[in-house]
């Protein structure tokens, strides 16, 4: 390690006096202003993962749906999935490793995950439209050079473009080239295929007005705009010309508030999307002809590709084993739905992105989806040659189509992460090959009315659940209040889970009218404020 080199850099990005973050679901994020430390470091530690590997690492800078002052940064693991949970540990001790302790600690880091100092090591680096974000990036840049790291700066990218490169990358391009235009010509070669065989080619075109939240996702769609087929058109809202990155629009905007998003002119029945701040997420939505706002969010898009999917691999002939996957905020009425009507399995997991994507590798085609709208399918290597297989060489002829469309939804779907432009393509091409509109897509299944509320708390540690964040564990006599206030609602349920980034307790409450899920929601809150140390004023209904 050059110890003079690393001096002369950590004067350029001193730590702050004081300041400690913890590496988390979704990496580092705070104020830009904090970030300049962090991201040398974890500049420094990709190299170190790299080394390990053997592979190319990913470096995201992007704060995703948060206001634009902030910023973070995201490491992405060879196969283009997140950071494995032993190396957040690291990630955590550097980023709050005082200078003068650094040097002592990667040598630490170095003798505990056996990294070969003398081996190559490749980290891709990519960035959002946030204002800060091109100088943390070099920040980001200095940390892999200081340790002799080679780098591939992408610029301007989503999320699920870098996690996508990263991936081609380590597999010897066999998931595609590592490159935006692999990323762009992949996806619509596929896209292009299955509208070709869509009913209604020729009859009306498929048109989508988007909110891309200002962010990055507007930039990269209208690149990628020149190779979609003609029988589509998109009109892409909030460009980040004119407005704040997520400012009263994006996806997890429109998910939370239930409206639509500033900035994009709805008329009656016409399809609509947003995207957030770094275009992982999407939800769908429509205004009726009374005004009355209808949001498909990820429960109803997971839904709808299980439903596509399903049929499908029946049609193909082939005993696959089939399973959506969805956390407890997923509205109950979708998991019925699924178990009863569509008939297939459905798993409930912790909160968090990593906890859904390991869950769903345990099936040969693993559907899984956030309430928010982030989330993808997942084929098993043996499901994937099966079904490239049958689309070459299958004799009988309704078999060898259906493989052929399953065939193009693989290429079509960012298998890496969830990814909003692959799964508006993914949707697009399932209404246009089932000949639905949103209305009846919408229709499938009517949401249970929920509530979800917070309470400010001392110490959110003091709550610890168990089946899948369900029931709470502590405090004592927490569960059994609950479980006496959800008898008294139709159609009822509710469960408390501590936040993974602030001192607060979630609330989750559902029933059969809007007033019963807010009714509940609030008596669960007064539980949890009254047994678990409330902070402040006692919740109000």
């Amino acid at each position: 390690m050059d110890f003079e080199g690393l001096k002369k850099y950590l004067a350029l990005h001193p730590k702050p006096a004081g300041l400690t973050l913890q590496y988390g679901t979704a990496g580092f994020r705070s104020k830009a202003q904090q970030l300049d430390h962090i991201m040398f470091r974890m500049g420094m530690l990709a190299v170190l993962r790299s080394r390990v590997t053997g592979a190319t690492i990913g470096v995201m800078v992007t704060a995703s749906h948060n206001p634009e002052e902030d910023n973070g940064v995201k490491l992405v693991d060879p196969l283009g999935e997140m950071l494995h949970p032993s190396w957040e540990e690291y990630a955590t001790q550097l980023a709050n490793a005082e200078d003068q302790e650094l040097q002592k600690l990667i040598t630490e880091i170095c003798q505990k995950a056996a990294v070969d100092q003398q081996k190559d090591a490749s980290v891709f680096i990519g960035r959002d439209t946030r204002p800060s974000s091109k100088e943390l990036s070099q920040a980001v840049i200095d940390g892999v050079s200081v340790l002799g790291g080679q780098y591939h700066d992408y610029g301007l990218v989503t999320t699920p473009q870098l996690h996508y490169v990263v991936c081609c990358q380590n597999t010897q391009g066999q998931y595609g080239k590592p490159t935006l235009e692999g990323y762009y010509q992949k996806l619509s070669r596929a896209f292009t295929e299955l509208i070709k065989k869509s009913l209604s080619s020729g009859e009306a075109q498929r048109q989508l007005k988007i909110d891309c939240a200002n962010g990055i996702g507007a930039l990269k769609l209208a690149e990628m705009e020149n190779y979609f087929p003609k029988e589509v058109q998109i009109q892409i809202y909030n460009d980040g010309t004119k407005e704040k990155l997520n400012h009263l629009c994006g996806a997890d905007f429109v998910k939370v508030h239930q409206k639509p998003p500033k900035g994009l002119d709805m008329k009656p029945n016409e399809s609509c999307c947003s995207f957030d701040g770094d275009a992982d997420r999407i939800v769908y939505y429509y205004q009726d002809t009374s005004g009355h706002f209808h949001l498909m969010d990820g429960d109803k898009i997971a839904t709808l590709i299980s439903i596509f999917l399903k049929e499908l691999v029946a049609k193909v002939g082939q005993t696959l084993k089939m399973a959506v996957v969805q956390t407890a905020y997923a509205n109950g009425s979708s998991t019925r739905y699924l178990e009863e009507t569509v008939q297939v399995p459905v798993h409930c997991v912790k909160t968090g992105v990593k906890h859904l994507h390991h869950k769903a590798q345990e099936f040969d085609v693993g559907v899984y989806f956030e309430a928010n709208g982030h989330g993808t399918v997942l084929f098993s290597k043996a499901a994937e040659s099966t079904i490239r297989q049958l689309a070459k060489e299958e004799k009988d002829d309704a078999k060898r189509e259906a493989a052929g469309v399953l065939e193009n939804m693989i290429d079509l779907i960012n298998q890496t992460v969830g990814d909003a432009i692959s799964d508006m393509l993914v949707i697009e091409a399932i209404l246009a090959l089932k000949g639905l509109t949103l209305q009846q897509w919408d229709a499938l299944y009517t949401d249970f009315p929920s509530r979800l509320l917070k309470v400010q708390v001392a110490d959110r540690q003091v709550i610890d659940t168990t089946d899948a964040e369900r029931r709470a564990v502590t405090p004592p006599g927490l569960q059994e209040q609950i479980d006496a206030l959800v008898k008294k609602y139709k159609l009822s349920r509710a469960f408390v889970r501590p936040s993974g980034t602030e001192d607060v307790v979630r609330v989750y409450a559902e029933a059969d009218t809007q007033e019963n899920a807010d009714a509940l929601a609030h008596e669960v809150s007064l539980a949890v404020y009254h047994l678990a140390g409330g902070r402040g004023a006692p919740p109000q209904p």
